[in-house]
């Protein structure tokens, strides 16, 4: 399990410093593919990279494997002060926190089997059982044939698959992944996402998946936190993110076109509906104009399919006619998993 209790990160003074991370708790289960998404300057990386701490913070609490590496301690005037473990402990804990970077981060001059020997050769593992072991992380990748090939030789996805290998070499119960497909267009980004799940459920390793995607998320995690100015803004199951964005910044991330009734003509009316979770495979508009015989216009949608569960908005033009536009309203009020509201635009 990793636990962050009240984590915060301040660059620069106190005073006048930048205050990348504000007291942000988070529990992140074993065997769990978890996010982290924010925008740009949100704190995400600055966050991950407190819980190996490549980047220390300032105060709170980090416990990962069972094993703290910082802590809050009270001195004798009162105040408290953070604890870390020793270097020695440090190292010997991050060898069980692997991360990967959307730079790769490869080594030029080494081909892909000695990059993934690297961090064995640091451990002390002898030449004959890293190479042994080398070659069994890039068949797991699905990259054996390329274990003499250098970095430039390879495509971004094939780059990415290296990482991954060299950060399973050390057998790590935690995999930190910062960005890791950002580099990648949308084919290889969904293979490497497809990689990942797979060596989550095969090795049962918690992998931590930083992003400003939100297509990656709903690809991938279990669940979700949403990062704003350093601090949670909300988390959660992704479905339950999806289905009510209670935040203006799980709004902006969830649905960041929007729908609305504004761009339309005064005396336009329209219902908005939004879908909680219901089978994609539910024919709303067309069941509407079988079973009540009543047409209507979709202006504008916004939705999602998240494991074959339906999520979003959607904003219909009801009919000119009273009758026609009441029928329409009781009848999609009557599904499962969708509520409507009634919208009239006045100019």
């Amino acid at each position: 399990m990793i636990k962050l209790e009240h984590i915060s990160k301040t660059f620069g003074d106190t005073g006048d410093g930048v205050h990348a991370v504000k007291d942000v708790s988070l529990e992140i289960g074993d065997g769990e593919i978890f996010g982290i998404i924010g925008f740009s300057g949100a704190g995400k990386s600055t966050l991950v990279r407190c819980i190996n701490l490549l980047e220390r913070p300032t105060s709170g609490s980090i416990t990962v494997n069972g094993q703290k590496l910082t802590w809050m301690e009270k001195q004798a005037d009162g105040k408290s002060c953070m604890r870390t473990v020793s270097p020695q402990e440090l190292r010997q804990a991050r060898k069980k926190i692997s991360m990967i970077f959307q730079g790769f981060n490869l080594l030029m001059q080494r081909t892909c089997l000695k990059n993934v020997c690297f961090p064995m050769e640091l451990s002390g593992v002898p030449k004959a059982q890293a190479e042994k072991k080398a070659l069994e992380l890039l068949d797991l990748v699905g990259l054996k044939e390329k274990a003499s090939a250098y970095p430039a030789q390879l495509s971004g996805g094939q780059k990415q698959r290296v990482a991954i290998a060299r950060a399973l070499a050390t057998d790590p119960k935690v995999l930190l992944c910062d960005e890791a497909t950002s580099a990648l267009d949308p084919t290889t980004t969904n293979s490497i996402l497809a990689l990942l799940k797979e060596l989550n459920q095969k090795l049962g390793v918690t992998v931590v998946i930083i992003t400003h995607q939100m297509s990656v998320i709903e690809e991938i995690c279990t669940r979700v936190a949403i990062l704003d100015g350093g601090e949670v803004a909300e988390e959660g199951r992704v479905e339950d993110i999806f289905a009510h964005p209670a935040t203006d910044a799980a709004r902006r991330l969830v649905y960041p076109g929007g729908v609305s009734a504004k761009q339309y003509p005064a005396g336009t009316r329209a219902v908005r509906v939004s879908f909680n979770g219901g089978t994609v495979y539910d024919p709303l508009i067309a069941s509407l104009a079988i079973e009540c015989g009543v047409k209507v216009n979709i202006l504008g949608a916004d939705t999602r399919n998240i494991d074959g569960k339906a999520f979003g908005t959607m904003l219909l033009l009801l009919p000119d006619d009273p009758n026609e536009a009441a029928k329409a309203l009781s009848y999609i009020r009557s599904q499962p998993n969708i509520t409507a509201e009634e919208v009239e635009y006045h100019a």
